[in-house]
C-alpha cells in the first residue's frame, strides 16, 4: 500500500509539473516533449488505477501519434515567434475575452455539477465486476452508456482538431514551391522537352 501511495505521489507530481511546462516553455518543441512527458506519467496513474486498457490507448494513440502530429505540425509552420510578440498587445483584448468566455462556461459546468441530481450518481458509476467481464469491455459500457454524448464530443473536438491543423500545413506562402497535378498532365512535350544535337568537344 505504500508503495503504491509513493508511485502515485510520484506519478501525479511530474504530470502537474509537465503540464505546466507545457503552458509556460517559450520553445514549442519544449513543449510537445512535456506533453509527451505527462502522457506517459497519465498513463502510470492508469495502471495504478487498474486501467490497463486506457493506459496503452494514451501512449500508443496520444504520445505515437496525437503528440508526434503535434511536433511535425510545429516543426512545419516554421514560425517567426519574434513577430508573434512583437502584435501581443494587439491581441490583448481577444485573449481576455476568450479567457473570459472559458471563465463562464467553466462556472456553468461547475453549476451544473452543484445543481444537477444525477450528476453525482453518473461520476460514481460502478465498473463491471473485472472476474464478469474484461477491462475493455467493461469501458466500453460506460463510454456508450452514461457518457455516450461527452465520447462524441470528444470525438468532434478532435475532428476540428485534425482539420485545423491541414488548413494551417497547407496554406499558400510565398516562396514555397507545390506540385500541381493538372498542370503537369496539362503540359504540351514538345513545349518542355528540347531535343538538342551537341559536337562532340563542345560542351553545352
Amino acid at each position: 500500500m505504500i508503495l503504491q501511495a509513493i508511485a502515485f505521489w510520484v506519478f501525479a507530481s511530474i504530470t502537474v509539473a509537465a503540464a505546466v511546462m507545457v503552458i509556460s516553455a517559450k520553445n514549442p518543441v519544449h513543449s510537445v516533449l512535456f506533453l509527451i512527458l505527462a502522457f506517459f506519467n497519465a498513463a502510470g496513474l492508469f495502471v495504478l488505477l487498474g486501467a490497463e486498457f486506457l493506459a496503452m490507448i494514451l501512449i500508443v494513440v496520444y504520445v505515437g501519434a496525437v503528440a508526434v502530429l503535434f511536433l511535425f505540425v510545429v516543426m512545419m509552420l516554421d514560425i517567426n515567434f519574434a513577430e508573434l510578440r512583437q502584435g501581443f498587445l494587439q491581441y490583448l483584448p481577444i485573449g481576455l475575452l476568450v479567457g473570459l468566455v472559458l471563465l463562464v462556461e467553466l462556472a456553468v459546468v461547475v453549476g451544473g455539477w452543484v445543481i444537477s441530481t444525477d450528476a453525482t450518481a453518473r461520476a460514481t458509476a460502478k465498473m463491471p465486476a473485472v472476474d464478469q467481464v474484461p477491462n475493455t469491455d467493461a469501458l466500453g459500457q460506460l463510454i456508450f452508456t452514461h457518457y455516450l454524448y461527452l465520447f462524441q464530443g470528444a470525438g468532434l473536438v478532435l475532428l476540428v482538431a485534425m482539420i485545423g491543423a491541414i488548413v494551417l500545413t497547407h496554406r499558400s506562402r510565398p516562396g514555397v514551391r507545390k506540385q500541381n497535378i493538372s498542370d503537369q498532365l496539362a503540359r504540351d512535350p514538345k513545349e518542355t522537352i528540347e531535343i538538342r544535337k551537341v559536337q562532340s568537344g563542345s560542351g553545352i
